[in-house]
């Protein structure tokens, strides 16, 4: 891969770990949902005018992945965040999606993995287990427990969206947006009540966070990972991505207070390297097999 590419890597990188710590400190003032609304409720801004529609048959896809992405997916993800109090735990257990979604593929759409795949996946999930007894973490189990369901719909998400035909990230983000405001406003109306009437006093650290939501880790970061993904197979850009968790433990170290311990180190270190297992295995099947000499 060309240095320009992995510079880009890592903008994408920075942006998608940064975006814990912006998004926590605007939660300080932000309920989750309603956090997650006005993210997308900013990107559906510019968004609205370059969505290209689905072919035909494909709007129930579309509208399931933009729910289990958009609302489920991202509003649990922030909540979890939220009940957290630290930004290292829900960084590493939302790793959990990639051994999630090589079941469900294998489940929903027959694809086969070797296994070395599934001994990968079976160290991803006993790394949350791992986790899921370091002090820190079961001081707040509920966050644990819903990151994984986020986890979840974002790997079921994935999952439908390989059916999706058509789509450019952009329109893939719109379309995510512009279904998901309505619904995280409702639940954030039954749920988080006088939040939406608090956002007349809510400083610029709660709004910066959502602005950085929308067009930092959302339209720049997806974007430029649209980008890589055109000129380089999907299997070689991912393992760069584990970087995100591990860059979001040193600015929540850095700026939050962590301080991780023993069981969420090697915890997170069992996940993230069954993740790594995972996607080494999906690039050495995407490389093409060399010719034969003979015939």
């Amino acid at each position: 891969m060309p240095a320009r590419d992995i510079v880009l890597l890592l903008l994408i990188v920075l942006a998608w770990a940064g975006n814990f710590l912006t998004s926590a400190f605007a939660m300080r003032e932000i309920p989750p949902f309603l956090f997650t609304g006005l993210r997308f409720a900013l990107l559906a801004l510019p968004l609205m005018f370059f969505v290209k529609r689905p072919a035909p048959g494909q709007w129930p896809r579309l509208i399931a992945v933009c729910l289990c992405i958009g609302v489920l997916h991202f509003g649990l993800s922030f909540t979890a965040l939220k009940l957290a109090g630290d930004l290292s735990s829900p960084a590493i257990v939302m790793q959990s999606y990639v051994p999630m979604t090589a079941l469900l593929a294998w489940t929903m759409l027959g694809e086969r993995f070797a296994w070395r795949t599934g001994v990968a996946i079976a160290v991803s999930f006993a790394g949350v287990l791992v986790l899921g007894f370091d002090p820190l973490v079961l001081d707040k189990p509920m966050s644990l427990v819903l990151m994984l369901i986020s986890a979840a719909f974002l790997a079921v998400g994935t999952v439908l969206m390989k059916g999706l035909r058509g789509l450019d990230v952009y329109s893939q983000q719109g379309w995510t947006a512009l279904f998901s405001v309505l619904p995280l406003l409702a639940i954030s109306a039954l749920l988080e009540p006088g939040g939406i009437a608090s956002l007349g006093s809510v400083s610029w650290v709660g709004w910066f966070g959502a602005i950085y939501a929308a067009f930092v880790s959302s339209l720049l970061g997806h974007g430029l990972y649209y980008v890589l993904v055109q000129r380089h197979p999907v299997a070689l850009v991912t393992p760069w991505l584990l970087l995100v968790p591990v860059f979001a433990i040193g600015l929540g170290v850095a700026f939050w207070g962590d301080r991780p311990g023993p069981r969420l180190l090697l915890g997170g270190a069992m996940v993230l390297g069954g993740v790594f297992i995972i996607a080494l295995r999906a690039l050495a099947k995407s490389r093409p097999i060399p010719a034969s000499d003979t015939p």
